[in-house]
């Protein structure tokens, strides 16, 4: 099957990509790179917040040219080959330059206020990054509709006024207050189709990609965003909000008692050494590692509380159902993932498990569609 040929060729990219990053990452330490590079740059600025920038551009530098073969093939050859993607290599590279460009303007000042709390803070550095990360993700989570995301997409208004009242009427539901409902030009680069509710606050949106709205009926793309308005009315998005704080304390606190553990082992002294630093790269990925099939449990059953919202909300199973399977045959989504890679990877059940849990829902409520009475009756 193309589809879970195009899976496992992902994943595969993917874990050997992180695997490789960890293994230079170490390398580069162990062997006295990252010191020496600290050095030289030393030898032309005095300034750690200079040096730290061009330490973290340079190493970032070499990392996308080792890894521009894996990333290439996986972002645009495979895409094209398993007739996912629209792009032009033009548009490909000229795509890619905006998504670097963006992450430094924002990442950078992160970076600089990340070593400024380090060297202020010492070893309660943590405590007081955690703190700052927070209000740092409610701002971007604010801003993220109305500045980030048109910067790589053209936001309009839906123009099917049916399908926009339909909308506001889940939304109101739901017990949410929408002005608007945007569509998104996502076909300029994929063929595949997706919806999303994003922001918070006064910036709360939801955005429909141009192949959902082209492809799909009104009474499919209605489920699609009853799941969505079932993550707001379940309060997934505070609980994630809480759960995703309280994980970002615990993981920066053990990351500080590890790295200044750790320092010894490759010659440091202090934990303001920029040379040292990648030493937090490691150890956020083996956390990371343990990290990762919790927060996908915790996402796969909120996922599961979405759907049944979106069932007993819309009283339509069968369109739903319909919904599911096309998009996962127009996304090339594997329907039915080995149990290890949907456990440890997927923050989504299997389409296979969702749309059992679907149908042994609706029986359970008798929630029928009023074509299932139609197909009864004749």
């Amino acid at each position: 099957m193309n589809s879970k040929k195009y899976n496992n060729i992902k994943l595969a990219i993917g874990i050997s990509e992180t695997v490789l990053v960890f293994i230079l990452t170490f390398l580069f330490v162990h062997s006295g790179y990252s010191r020496k590079l600290s050095d030289i740059l030393y030898s032309y600025s005095d300034s750690d917040y200079l040096v730290l920038i061009l330490f973290t551009v340079i190493t970032g530098a070499v990392v996308s040219v080792i890894f521009f073969p894996l990333n290439f093939y996986s972002s645009y050859i495979l895409e094209h080959k398993y007739k996912l993607s629209n792009q032009s290599l033009l548009k490909y590279f000229f795509e890619s330059l905006k998504s670097t460009l963006v992450s430094g303007v924002i990442g950078i000042p992160i970076l600089l206020l990340f070593y400024f709390i380090l060297k202020e803070f010492g070893d309660y550095w943590w405590l007081v990054f955690a703190i700052a990360m927070f209000f740092i993700s409610v701002i971007l989570s604010q801003i993220f509709p109305i500045l980030i995301f048109p910067i790589f997409y053209k936001v309009k208004l839906i123009e099917d006024e049916e399908l926009k009242e339909r909308i506001k009427k889940l939304a109101a539901d739901a017990g949410l207050k929408v002005q608007n409902v945007y569509s998104f030009d996502m076909s300029k680069n994929t063929k595949k189709a997706n919806a999303a509710f994003t922001g918070l606050g006064k910036t709360k949106r939801i955005i429909l990609g141009d192949t959902l709205l082209s492809s799909y009926s009104k009474d499919e793309i209605e489920t699609v965003i009853a799941h969505e308005l079932g993550h707001y009315k379940k309060k997934h998005i505070i609980k994630n909000i809480i759960f995703g704080t309280a994980n970002s304390f615990i993981m920066f606190f053990v990351i500080s008692v590890l790295y200044k553990a750790s320092l010894s082992w490759f010659g440091f002294d202090s934990i303001t050494e920029i040379a040292a630093l990648p030493l937090l790269t490691l150890w956020a990925m083996i956390i990371g590692l343990i990290q990762t099939p919790i927060g996908n449990m915790l996402s796969r059953k909120f996922e599961y509380e979405a759907d049944q919202y979106a069932i007993e909300v819309t009283n339509k199973p069968l369109s739903f159902i319909q919904t599911l399977n096309k998009l996962t045959e127009q996304n090339l989504g594997d329907k039915e993932p080995h149990p290890f890679i949907e456990w440890f990877f997927y923050s989504h059940p299997s389409i296979k498990k969702r749309i059992d849990a679907i149908e042994n829902f609706a029986k359970e409520k008798m929630i029928i569609e009023p074509n299932q009475v139609q197909e009864q009756m004749s």
